[in-house]
């Protein structure tokens, strides 16, 4: 993670831009330098906790945010980022209302998908196909699974293998959840988030298996030079489906040029080239009429219907929720650091 600068405001020819690694056409944001003068800085995070906590301090130099779909309601409704709609984002006419309102008016779709298992094909010749293949794993996976050090994410695998809502609060469900993730523990090589941890020359080549996001096998894959080597799959329990928005922190002190550039990236042409470079699904009608046909029904980018039909949405948990996740993901990384 790599801290913004806190001090002055960036000059009106810099944009600041908090985001995923990997997670934008480069030539997108080198075009609209190239058309418009304006340079885009880009900051990374690699969990949601950690854009959280640089979204809530006041003194952080952020201009666009890339937040999930609770991330923009919490804020929006904390008046933390701007409300956007068609008159400040025109390419929001692009975007079904089923899409927009899961921003809460505060952010246009960006990317969606869906959780499940990463694997190294080289290591594991059979694909998982459950969760407990990654909760309850063989004695060969020892040491060699990444899981992810978020307190709404690290939750979803055992939550669901229990059978129980991703969104649970109550403390017996997560008690339940907790002896799960205690018993995988020795199994686990890292809590760091797999694109982060693969890089690392210590753990990367120690990494079979790995909790992730649909699409993170093509960044994984061109991490390591190896295309194919990384494959992606979503247990038969059922999973998360999530959304990304992008939008405008109400701090920024070049919120018109930053609403520039969110509408820049969310136009129909941009959004089907970040689509394609990415090889995740767009939630843009018009994008998506712009992707080849062998892109729009790719099971790998779009997931199929009877896997949506079993996947759960998030939806905001409550502060007592979010402290108890927090305490168990902290505890277990912490054994494993010491380890």
């Amino acid at each position: 993670l790599t801290a913004l600068p806190a001090a002055a405001p960036a000059s009106a020819a810099t944009l600041n831009l908090l985001i995923w690694e990997a997670y934008i056409n480069e030539e997108i944001l080198a075009d609209f330098t190239g058309e418009t003068g304006i340079e885009v800085r880009q900051t990374f995070y690699d969990s949601g906790d950690a854009r959280d906590e640089i979204l809530s301090d006041p003194n952080s130099n952020v201009d666009v945010v890339v937040t999930n779909e609770n991330g923009a309601k919490l804020y929006g409704n904390r008046g933390i980022i701007m409300a956007l709609d068609r008159k400040n984002v025109p390419a929001l006419a692009d975007y079904a209302e089923s899409w927009t309102k899961r921003c809460g008016g505060y952010g246009v779709p960006y990317l969606w998908g869906t959780m499940g298992i990463l694997y190294r094909s080289d290591a594991i010749t059979t694909p998982p196909s459950s969760w407990a293949d990654i909760m309850k794993p063989a004695e060969s996976l020892r040491g060699h699974i990444a899981m992810y050090d978020d307190h709404a994410e690290a939750f979803v695998a055992p939550l669901v293998l229990l059978g129980k809502s991703v969104n649970a609060n109550d403390n017996e469900t997560l008690k339940a959840a907790f002896e799960l993730m205690k018993a995988q523990r020795p199994y686990v090589l890292t809590y760091d988030y797999v694109v982060t941890s693969i890089q690392s020359a210590d753990k990367g080549p120690k990494i079979y298996m790995a909790l992730g996001y649909s699409g993170d096998q093509y960044t994984l894959n061109g991490k390591v030079g190896a295309p194919g080597l990384w494959r992606y799959v979503v247990p038969r329990e059922g999973t998360l489906s999530w959304l990304d928005c992008i939008t405008v922190s109400e701090r920024s002190q070049n919120r018109d040029l930053a609403l520039k550039l969110v509408d820049y990236i969310s136009n129909a042409r941009n959004g089907a080239r970040n689509a394609i470079k990415l090889n995740m699904p767009t939630a843009s009608t018009a994008a998506l009429a712009l992707l080849p046909e062998d892109v729009r029904s790719d099971p790998e980018i779009y997931a199929a219907p009877e896997i949506l039909a079993k996947s759960q949405l998030q939806e905001e948990l409550t502060v007592q929720s979010v402290q108890a996740r927090r305490r168990i993901i902290s505890s277990l990384a912490q054994l494993s650091d010491a380890r």
